[in-house]
């Protein structure tokens, strides 16, 4: 290597590439790192007594070696962003909670906004294979019910308020967007742009 990097040279291995962005994104995240090159910086070898035990083993095979809380962590290869991450005590992303049956039941709710009756058998079934309750498809019918009828009882409001007429219904179920009664007045357009709100979005005007 000729620089402290790694990533130069006629014939770069991919390897260390993939390893240099990783120490980047690490230094993204905050951490904190140094790194060493034996012909540049020998004496950073020699100072610590596991590095310098190591290379006195295997020689120049130790290398590269991964030094983290005092500790030698990985010798001879370069370590995947994962254990990098896990070293530091970096937390990686959140696993997902997107399964089959959440699936499922996300499509249960997007069958009655549609008014898809096929759509409905046919994913009712899906979530009964996958042994999905009766009592978490009804909260998904609940919702999907909700945002199918915001807008229908949005233009009825509105129908009552230009004609004079009784044909909405003030008891309506909230928004389901933002949580607000039925029937409240939304001037802005905007569902979530309140005071106490951080953000504004049109999602449901």
């Amino acid at each position: 290597m000729c620089c402290s990097t790694g990533v130069c040279g006629p014939g770069v291995d991919p390897v260390i590439v993939c390893f240099a962005a990783d120490l980047k994104w690490l230094q993204e995240q905050g951490a904190e790192m140094q790194r060493f090159n034996l012909a540049q910086s020998p004496a950073a070898f020699v100072e610590n007594d596991q590095v310098k035990q190591a290379l006195a083993d295997k020689g120049e095979g130790a290398l590269p070696m991964i030094v983290a809380s005092d500790r030698v962590r990985s010798s001879g290869r370069y370590p995947g962003r994962d254990e990098l991450a896990a070293w530091v005590g970096l937390p990686l992303n959140a696993p997902s909670i997107y399964s089959p049956a959440v699936n499922e039941l996300v499509a249960i709710g997007a069958a009655i906004a549609a008014n898809c009756e096929p759509c409905l058998k046919y994913h009712y079934r899906a979530a009964q294979e996958l042994g999905v309750s009766k009592a978490d498809m009804a909260r998904a019918v609940e919702m999907g019910t909700k945002v199918k009828d915001l807008p229908h009882q949005s233009i009825l409001r509105l129908a009552d308020k230009l004609t004079g007429a009784s044909l909405s219904n003030p008891a309506a179920a909230p928004d389901p967007c933002c949580g607000d009664k039925a029937g409240a007045d939304k001037s802005s357009g905007a569902c979530c742009d309140s005071k106490d709100s951080p953000r504004t979005a049109d999602c449901c005007g």
